[in-house]
C-alpha cells in the first residue's frame, strides 16, 4: 500500500490509498473554494447521559446530485470533484460538511472506488484489503488527535438508510467521548466480569454462538452469526476468533482472510430477498474500543473489549422496510419481525455457488 497525502483548496486533508507504489499524486485541486466553516457542537443529555452533535451547516450539503455531478467520482477535464486526480484505488478525505470538527471530533469519507456504479461487494479481495488498510491507518492516525476518544468507520448504503450520495463510500467518525453504545457493552463487561470472577463478556458469548444454529459462515480466523437477541430483521455480527480491542491489534493472518469473508457476507445480503429486487440496504458498524481512559467501567480495560463489525439491514421483506416505530424510538425496546434462527437459515441458504 502507497499512502500520499494532499490538501484540497479550501484546506481539507485528502489521502490516497493506491494499491501500486508507483503511482503518483500530484494533481490540484482546481475549485474556488473558500475554507471550510462549521458550527459543530456537542452537546450533553443530562437526563440520558448521552451527547448530541448541533450542525447546522449540515443543512446546504450535497443531496442526490445526478450521477454526472458526483462530488466523490474522479475529477475530468472541466468536471471538478472531490478528488482532484483522474482516478483512485481507496480515497479519504475531510468531510466538508461535517458532524463533528475541531474540538467536538472529526468526520471522514471513504471512497472504496472510483467506479461509482460499483458496491463495495463488487470489489476484488485485493480492493477489499486495501480498504481495511485504510480503516487501520486512519483509526491510527485518528487515535493520537488530542480531541479524540473513539473511531468509528462504518458504510450506509441504500437511499433507504438516508444515503444522499449513490458514490460507493464509508464514513469515518473520531468523537471527543466514548458512544452511549459502546459504553453500554462496557459497563456490561464490567459487570459480567465481577459477577463470574474474571470472565470475559465477549468471549461467553462468542462460545455459546459457535456452538448454536444461528453462525452463517465461519472461517479459520472469523466467525459470521445473527445474534440470539438480533434487533433488526436480518443482522449478523462478525468476529475475528482471537480477541482484539480494535483494528490496529488484527494480525496478518486475520487481515488476509477478513476480504474473502466480508465481501461473502455482503453478497448474501443481497440475495436475501431473490432475484428482481433491488439492492438490500444496510449499515455495516465497526466496533472498537475507546482510546481514552475507561475508569468508569472499574475492572474493565481496552483489552477485554473485542472488535467486531455488525451488518443489518432495515428490509424486513420483500418491499417492505422497519420502521422504529413508539417502542423502538421512545422506549429503545426494538421488536424484531424475523426470528434470528430463521434470519440464519436464509443467509446460509443464498451462499455462493
Amino acid at each position: 500500500m502507497k499512502k500520499t497525502s494532499t490538501r484540497l483548496a479550501d484546506g481539507r486533508e485528502l489521502i490516497y490509498y493506491d494499491l501500486k507504489d508507483d503511482a503518483v499524486r500530484d494533481a490540484v485541486d482546481r475549485r474556488p473554494l473558500e475554507r471550510t466553516v462549521t458550527t459543530s457542537e456537542v452537546r450533553h443529555d443530562p437526563l440520558l447521559g448521552d451527547a448530541v452533535a448541533i450542525a447546522s451547516h449540515r443543512q446546504g450539503r450535497t443531496y442526490h446530485p445526478p450521477a454526472d455531478e458526483c462530488p466523490l467520482c474522479p475529477s475530468h477535464g472541466d468536471r471538478l470533484s472531490e478528488i482532484p486526480d483522474s482516478w483512485y484505488d481507496v480515497v479519504v478525505f475531510e468531510n466538508r460538511f461535517p458532524s463533528l470538527a475541531g474540538d467536538s471530533g472529526r468526520c471522514e469519507v471513504v471512497c472504496f472506488t472510483s467506479d461509482h456504479n460499483a458496491s463495495f461487494a463488487d470489489l476484488t479481495e485485493e480492493q477489499a484489503r486495501l480498504v481495511l488498510d485504510a480503516w487501520t491507518d486512519r483509526t491510527s492516525e485518528l487515535s493520537h488527535l488530542p480531541s479524540v476518544e473513539q473511531v468509528f468507520c462504518f458504510e450506509n448504503r441504500g437511499p433507504e438508510i438516508g444515503v444522499t450520495l449513490g458514490h460507493p463510500h464509508g464514513q469515518i467518525y473520531a468523537y471527543p467521548f466514548t458512544t452511549p453504545r459502546t459504553a453500554l457493552m462496557l459497563r456490561s463487561l464490567a459487570t459480567h466480569k465481577e459477577a463470574t470472577g474474571g470472565e470475559n463478556l465477549f468471549d461467553a458469548i462468542l462460545e455459546r454462538e459457535l456452538a448454536d444454529e444461528r453462525v452463517v459462515l465461519e472461517g479459520e480466523h472469523w466467525v459470521a452469526f445473527v445474534p440470539y437477541a438480533a434487533h433488526w430483521p436480518y443482522e449478523l455480527h462478525l468476529y475475528p476468533k482471537r480477541r482484539v480491542p480494535d483494528l490496529l491489534a488484527l494480525d496478518e493472518a486475520a487481515r488476509s482472510e477478513f476480504p474473502k469473508v466480508y465481501l461473502e457476507l455482503l453478497r448474501r445480503f443481497d440475495r436475501i430477498f431473490g432475484d428482481g429486487e433491488p439492492p438490500t440496504p444496510y449499515i455495516a458498524a465497526w466496533h472498537q474500543a475507546p482510546f481514552g481512559q475507561l475508569e468508569d467501567f472499574e475492572g474493565v480495560t481496552r483489552d477485554d473489549f473485542a472488535l467486531h463489525l455488525e451488518l443489518f439491514t432495515i428490509r424486513r421483506t420483500s418491499g417492505k422496510l422497519k420502521f422504529l416505530a413508539g417502542s423502538e424510538s421512545g422506549m429503545s425496546v426494538f421488536i424484531n419481525d424475523v426470528p434470528p434462527e430463521r434470519a440464519a437459515q436464509r443467509l446460509r441458504e443464498v451462499a455462493s455457488s
